[in-house]
């Protein structure tokens, strides 16, 4: 039902200034509580893809829209509070001096404030098995701790869409198994760009593979990763003994 889209991508095209066209006619739908995986080689058209979803990029034709509010200059405000992104460096979304404050940014620039703001980031914070580390500074903290913040200062916005950029990137295992049972807790469409196919697996029923600026097939996860001649096409491969099947 259209009323269950919360994404839509149309045509989507897109070229940088000095000419390289990174994206060629992009069509994609999301439905509301979706978890999809978005995979492809390096220079697929992935991150140009999602930064255009809260209005990083502008389209240089076709459009995106977020629960049918086109992403465009007039509603930037309002798309970047639904659909949060999580980028592959928490480093780049951590700047305060305490976790707390971090956590507290967004909310506060859209005017919450005293007790709703607390409350705000306690929620977030919980929600990624933080709440201990509100004082503390995010520097202090593990890889994957920070991993985890960069991801509570994104739900902090109570956003619609979650887009989470390699998250299981230079995370050891233990750190990879608790983020996983953290986005399987969360209630919120997910988009998951990833290299990682058994995250992939694990955490997406759908997947979409983007190559050239495309998207070349949109399935579920493992009937895509079991494909072998479409991931020899497209440069991916299974790490050694992972069977999809399984998923099955």
């Amino acid at each position: 039902m259209a009323d269950d889209v919360t994404l839509e991508v149309a045509g989507l095209a897109f070229a940088y200034p000095d000419g390289r066209q990174a994206l060629f006619g992009v069509d994609l739908t999301l439905r509301r509580g979706e978890r999809v995986a978005l995979l492809g080689p390096n220079g697929a058209g992935k991150t140009t893809l999602v930064l255009h979803l809260n209005g990083i990029h502008t389209a240089g034709a076709g459009s995106v829209t977020v629960a049918g509010l086109p992403v465009a200059k007039e509603n930037l405000t309002e798309i970047r509070r639904r659909v949060g992104i999580v980028f592959q460096d928490p480093d780049d979304q951590l700047f305060m001096p305490t976790v707390g404050e971090d956590v507290a940014f967004g909310p506060a620039n859209l005017g919450l404030r005293g007790a709703a703001l607390q409350e705000r980031v306690a929620e977030a914070l919980t929600a990624v098995g933080m709440q201990e580390f509100a004082d503390r500074a995010p520097h202090h903290l593990s890889f994957g701790q920070r991993r985890r913040v960069a991801v509570a200062t994104v739900l902090a916005m109570r956003p619609e869409i979650l887009v989470l950029d390699e998250p299981s990137s230079n995370l050891d295992p233990a750190s990879r198994r608790e983020l996983a049972q953290i986005l399987q807790s969360l209630d919120v469409t997910l988009l998951m760009v990833t290299h990682d196919l058994p995250y992939a697996l694990e955490l997406c029923p759908r997947s979409v593979l983007m190559d050239g600026g495309v998207i070349v097939a949109d399935a579920p996860t493992p009937h895509l990763l079991m494909d072998a001649e479409l991931m020899r096409e497209h440069r991916l491969e299974l790490p050694y003994g992972f069977n999809p099947s399984v998923a099955l």
